[in-house]
């Protein structure tokens, strides 16, 4: 399996995420659409930056009763994204109607990977907020195992626990990491990050990464540096 760089595309327009994808005129990166794009565009705005030749993240997170679950999996497969999204918080029977409302006639259908908990949740939001009292770490991975279960590709998760999902899931378990920053940048609104290289090292196979990209003076080259740091 090999690694990518995908880069969050969190812009509110078309107008305006095109013009950040224009400025790519040698290399088309792996895009993640989340909600505020595809809310404010619609499933047209998918189709669209399929057509110019990017692989898709369609990052919705889905989190409902199986059946709903199930059919608007089967809506979104036929957009033609490469990778989509549901809470495993969602339990076994949910990412199983997910998984067959994906999986098109032919057979196909896109990586289906859940997402743990979110890089913005720690321990004492957890605690206070989910009454959820076991520790992070064991909660991340009693869900990733429970995904892997049930059939999924992989899941969402911080890079900091991206190694121990390879350990007890297996190293063809998919870890897409979100709360990816440089070091010399700022961390945001998330709470577990780490930088691009040493995603590499404890073994992420995707890195999520928004606004180190999106918001630099030159988000070409800061995509580059990130692809150099993580790929090599």
């Amino acid at each position: 399996m090999g690694k990518d760089v995908i880069v969050a595309c969190d812009f509110s327009s078309k107008e305006q995420v095109m013009q950040f994808l224009d400025k790519f005129t040698n290399v088309k990166p792996f895009v993640k659409i989340g909600m505020e794009l595809f809310y404010a565009e619609g499933p047209s705005i998918v189709r669209e930056i399929k057509a110019r030749g990017h692989k898709i993240f369609l990052d919705l997170k889905l989190h409902d009763i199986p059946n709903t679950v199930s059919k608007a999996m089967h809506v979104l497969s036929s957009l033609d994204v490469d990778m989509t999204n549901l809470h495993a918080a969602g339990a076994t029977a949910m990412m199983q109607g997910a998984l067959k409302g994906l999986t098109r006639e032919d057979g196909t259908r896109p990586i289906l990977i859940a997402v743990t908990q979110l890089t913005s949740t720690d321990q004492q939001t957890m605690e206070t907020d989910l009454l959820i009292k076991e520790p992070i770490d064991k909660v991340v991975m009693h869900y990733a195992e429970t995904a892997k279960n049930a059939g999924l590709d992989g899941v969402v998760c911080s890079p900091l626990e991206a190694q121990k999902v390879h350990d007890v899931c297996g190293k063809n378990f998919i870890t897409v990491t979100p709360g990816v920053r440089f070091a010399d940048g700022d961390v945001g609104d998330q709470k577990r990050v780490m930088t691009p290289a040493q995603a590499k090292i404890i073994g992420s196979d995707y890195i999520v990464v928004g606004r180190p990209i999106t918001a630099a003076p030159d988000p070409v080259a800061a995509y580059e540096r990130c692809v150099k740091e993580f790929i090599g």
